[in-house]
């Protein structure tokens, strides 16, 4: 029975992430989208995180180089991601951020040195298939359709989560408060730059605005503490395939609320993305045969 408890957090958790597209496209029709929105939401969330890292400082200072870089792809990844799932299709969106478990198996191989095994090179295969598939693949004329800049934020964000995954577990020093507020802190810098920059500033905003705003924040927290606690207390294999309920929860909740039609190359795509997540995060069998990287 101890397990239940961090078995439900977890798929509670990542079943809301899947659904964070609904208050995205919310704040999109009253005109709160992409960076601005993310300048408030994870601004509010960083006055929460400061006297967390503040008070850990002494813990991760001998870190704080690891710390910085989870704080940076963490941050970028998640504004990326907000971004593209506010204003794109969250199908398509989620099956390429769904690319991250891939670039996870390719970082840890180039980067810690981590055994390539012919069954995660399975996985990486056929990710690229369901990609090909959502992509629409099996149409010729999507094959010279350029990719939206939609598509390249939710590539850059499955790339940037998985490049934070990969600091994470480099900072085996740092403690896991700091580690999950970081990237809420690296969000928030990296939209108070973009911001100025683009000329992107939020609207004016009303009692009503702000007590969602704050209500988002707030789920957003309980969300990762949630999927944070689950996946300290359960076997990496198991959490695996837990959190891609977050993939299916943003599937099925856009076909059933009818955000976008979903045709049959999005669905095997998703299936494929699915099984490719799973295998690649699933954990190494030592008989299996491994591909090591060359030596430099």
């Amino acid at each position: 029975m101890s397990a239940l408890l961090p078995q439900g957090l977890l798929v509670t958790g990542a079943i809301i992430w899947g659904l964070g597209w609904l208050p995205l496209h919310h704040f999109a029709s009253v005109g709160l989208v992409g960076i601005p929105l993310i300048l408030l939401v994870y601004g509010l969330l960083s006055l929460l995180a400061m006297p967390v890292l503040f008070r850990e400082r002494h813990a991760w200072m001998l870190q704080r180089n690891a710390l910085l870089a989870i704080a940076v792809c963490g941050g970028g990844a998640t504004a990326a991601l907000v971004t593209a799932l506010a204003t794109g299709e969250v199908v398509r969106v989620m099956l390429l951020f769904y690319l991250a478990p891939v670039w996870g198996v390719l970082g840890g191989w180039l980067l810690l040195g981590e055994r390539l095994t012919l069954l995660r090179v399975g996985a990486l295969l056929l990710a690229m298939l369901g990609i090909a598939l959502t992509l629409g693949a099996g149409v010729s004329s999507e094959l010279i359709r350029p990719l939206s800049g939609n598509d390249w934020l939710a590539l850059a964000a499955g790339l940037g989560f998985s490049l934070n995954n990969l600091a994470t577990r480099a900072a085996d020093q740092v403690p896991l408060g700091s580690k999950t507020l970081a990237p809420f802190v690296g969000s928030a810098l990296i939209a108070t730059v973009l911001c100025p920059l683009l000329g992107e500033y939020p609207p004016p905003l009303t009692l009503e605005l702000s007590g969602q705003i704050g209500l988002m924040a707030l789920g957003w927290l309980l969300s990762m503490a949630a999927v944070q606690y689950g996946v300290s207390h359960i076997e990496a294999g198991r959490a695996a395939v837990l959190v891609v309920f977050e993939l299916v929860a943003a599937v099925l909740s856009s076909a059933w609320l009818g955000a976008q039609a979903i045709g049959i190359h999005e669905w095997s795509g998703a299936a494929l993305v699915t099984l490719a997540a799973l295998i690649a995060s699933w954990p190494e069998r030592p008989a299996l045969t491994a591909i090591r990287s060359p030596s430099l």
